[in-house]
């Protein structure tokens, strides 16, 4: 026997993380959608009658919610189909997309904003002050629906709705904002605020966007999970008995909270003969499951024989 390839340690119930809570975040990710294009039409209206950048950024914010959510929502419901000889993982990462796409949209808006605000600092417009206080009002509440339907029920280690949960947050702060402004152009006069408040909006988007894209990119890079150290997992396989050496180690995350490995482990040509390669198996297996902060229960290993390396066209560290 020259290898054993082994689908990795309680590989079926890998498969289930995050679906038990599957259903359950496409109706908190559906009754977000609705409340937040409730506000955005509202908040939409109060920007038009009362001229404020504030409450424009805040509706702008909302129209990247709204289409942010709906691509979530999308991406929940496709996350939920099973896999397939053609999609063997399933859809897991349309979510890992969808929080990319959502984190890009706001970058743009908050880009947008700070060159606005920027511009209306220097020549500031008339701004109305009494609409701008009600609409920040509706917006707000908006924020706090939405943000409780999301947040019921846990599951927040999911990367598609700590998405939507960000841009929901920081719609708040932005309504937070808009009603500061509104106070004090009532009580001062001082239109500036208006800008001031839109620059706020824009530095509370834009450094969050950017963690969120550099987490959803790192994913779709392959890049290796946060927190797994590779060397120290091959320090810990060689150190069980009977293995030679590992070489093409390779770990990477399908989607938030399900982490992959495989390598190459070559061990005594004995074990091949005596029956001891299915232990040392069930041993690589249960390592990188409970060893490390970060648990693998989806490990493949293939397991060589000292000899076998001679026939391989390329290996990797």
């Amino acid at each position: 026997m020259r290898g054993l390839v082994s689908a990795g340690h309680g590989h079926g119930h890998g498969h289930g993380h995050g679906h038990g809570h599957g259903g359950q975040d496409r109706r908190r990710l559906a009754g977000a959608l609705a409340v937040t294009a409730t506000v955005l039409v509202a908040e939409a209206v109060g920007a038009f009658v009362s001229g404020s950048l504030a409450l424009l950024a805040d509706a702008g914010h909302m129209l990247t919610d709204v289409a942010g959510l709906t691509v979530a929502l999308l991406a929940a419901t496709l996350a939920a189909r099973p896999a397939s000889a053609q999609r063997t993982w399933g859809y897991r990462r349309a979510e890992v997309l969808a929080a990319t796409f959502q984190a890009a949209a706001l970058l743009a808006v908050g880009v947008f904003v700070l060159v606005e605000g920027v511009r209306r600092l220097l020549e500031p417009p008339e701004v109305h002050s009494t609409a701008m206080l009600v609409f920040g009002v509706v917006g707000l509440a908006g924020n706090a629906v939405a943000l409780w339907l999301l947040l019921r029920g846990g599951g927040q280690g999911n990367v598609n709705v700590r998405a939507a949960v960000l841009e929901v947050v920081n719609d708040g702060l932005g309504s937070v904002a808009v009603l500061v402004a509104a106070a004090v152009i009532a009580a001062t006069g001082w239109t500036r605020a208006d800008a001031v408040v839109s620059l706020v909006i824009g530095a509370l988007i834009v450094p969050r966007t950017v963690k969120l894209l550099r987490e959803t990119t790192s994913v779709l890079l392959e890049s290796t999970p946060p927190g797994l150290d590779l060397e120290d997992v091959r320090r810990h396989l060689l150190e069980l008995p009977h293995v030679h050496a590992v070489h093409d180690l390779h770990a990477s995350l399908i989607t938030s909270g399900l982490p992959v490995l495989s390598a190459h482990v070559v061990l005594d040509d004995s074990c091949f003969r005596d029956g001891h390669a299915p232990e040392i198996l069930d041993r690589l297996q249960a390592c990188v499951a409970e060893h490390f902060p970060v648990a693998v229960e989806h490990a493949t290993f293939q397991l060589e024989p000292v000899g076998h390396a001679r026939h391989e066209t390329s290996t990797h560290d």
